[in-house]
C-alpha cells in the first residue's frame, strides 16, 4: 500500500499503527496515536536512505526481497515500511515491481510518500493508495489543543502549512518566520538587498526555506488572485502584488518547486538564493511565462 499527503499530517505514524496490528504487536489501539514510538520488531524492516546518501540504493532493495522470501520469526508475516518511497533510485524501484506485484506469503510493504507525482509510475499502479489529506484547521486546531494545552497553534499551524505534525515543530520556528517575512516584503518593496538576505537564508536549511517560499508565493497567488475575499493572511502588501503579472508568479512557483524536488547538493543554494531574491525584487519582470 501507498501512504500519501503531504509531510506531517501523520504517515509515519499510520504505517506503525497498521505494522503494529498486523504483527500483532498492539491490537488493541484503534487508530494511530501520537506520538507513535520507534516500533521494532523481528518482522519488521525500515528502508530509509543511508545516513550518508540522498537516494535508497538497489542493494538496500535486494536485502529486502531476499528478507522477505525467508520465513517469518513470529509466525504473522512480514511488514517493510519504505520512506520516503519516492527516494528509490529508478534500478533499485524496478528490483521491487516482482515483490509488488506479489508479496510472498502475509507480507505486507508499505510505502510513504509526500509527493506521490515523483514516484514511477510502475511502482504508482501497483500499490493500494491511501491519501491521507490535511485536516481542516478547527480539526487541527483542537487536535493540537490536546497537545499541549492553552497554546496558540494558528501561527505554528499556518508556518506547517496546515499539517498538525508538522505544527508541533514549527512552533520552535516562529521567530525565524517572522524575520523571513520581514525580509520577503522589505526585498519587495524595494527596501531590503537580496544578496544580503540570501547571505542571512544560507544559515537555514534549504528544503526549510524552499518550503517557506512556495507557501508565501502561494498565499501571494491566492490574494493576487481574489484580494477582497481572500482569507489567507500574507506579508507582502497588495499594492506590491498588483505590479506582478499573475502567471509569472505560477513560474516562479514552479521554479521554487523543481528545487524542493531536487536532492540535496545537485544545485549551489547561495547562488540559488541569490538569484530567486533578485528576480523577487525585480517583480518577476525579468521571469518568462511559459
Amino acid at each position: 500500500m501507498l501512504l500519501t499527503g503531504p509531510a506531517g499530517v501523520g504517515k509515519r505514524a499510520a504505517a506503525s499503527w497498521i505494522a503494529a496490528r498486523h504483527l500483532a504487536i498492539d491490537t488493541e489501539a484503534a487508530l494511530p496515536g501520537y506520538p507513535a514510538g520507534a516500533l521494532e520488531h523481528a518482522d519488521l524492516h525500515w528502508v530509509a536512505p543511508l545516513e550518508d546518501k540522498q537516494t535508497i540504493g538497489i542493494e538496500q532493495i535486494r536485502d529486502l526481497v531476499a528478507e522477505f522470501s525467508l520465513t517469518s520469526y513470529e509466525g504473522h508475516g512480514k511488514v517493510a515500511i519504505i520512506e520516503p518511497a519516492n527516494a528509490m533510485t529508478h534500478n533499485a524501484a524496478n528490483s521491487l515491481l516482482k515483490t509488488l506485484e506479489e508479496p510472498p506469503g502475509a507480507a505486507i510493504l508499505i510505502l510513504i510518500a509526500d509527493r506521490a507525482g515523483r514516484l514511477p509510475a510502475t511502482i504508482f499502479s501497483r500499490c493500494q493508495r491511501i491519501d491521507i489529506a490535511l485536516p481542516g484547521e478547527p480539526q487541527a486546531l483542537a487536535w493540537l489543543d490536546q497537545v499541549h494545552p492553552g497554546t496558540d497553534w494558528r501561527a505554528a499551524l499556518r508556518l506547517a502549512g496546515g499539517a498538525p505534525l508538522a505544527a508541533i515543530a514549527a512552533l520552535e520556528q516562529l521567530d525565524t518566520h517572522t524575520g523571513m517575512s520581514r525580509d520577503f516584503a522589505g526585498i519587495a518593496r524595494g527596501r531590503a538587498s537580496p544578496i544580503e538576505v540570501a547571505s542571512r537564508w544560507m544559515k537555514l536549511d534549504p528544503a526549510f526555506v524552499l518550503d517557506w517560499m512556495a507557501r508565501e508565493v502561494q498565499d501571494a497567488i491566492l490574494v493576487a488572485s481574489n484580494a477582497a475575499q481572500s482569507p489567507v493572511a500574507t506579508a507582502i502588501d497588495e499594492s506590491v502584488l498588483k505590479r506582478m503579472d499573475r502567471r509569472n508568479l505560477f513560474c516562479y512557483l514552479d521554479i521554487i518547486n523543481r528545487l524542493r524536488g531536487q536532492p540535496k547538493g545537485s544545485y549551489n543554494v547561495q547562488l540559488t538564493l541569490e538569484s530567486l531574491l533578485i528576480d523577487w525584487a525585480e517583480g518577476l519582470a525579468q521571469r518568462k511565462t511559459v
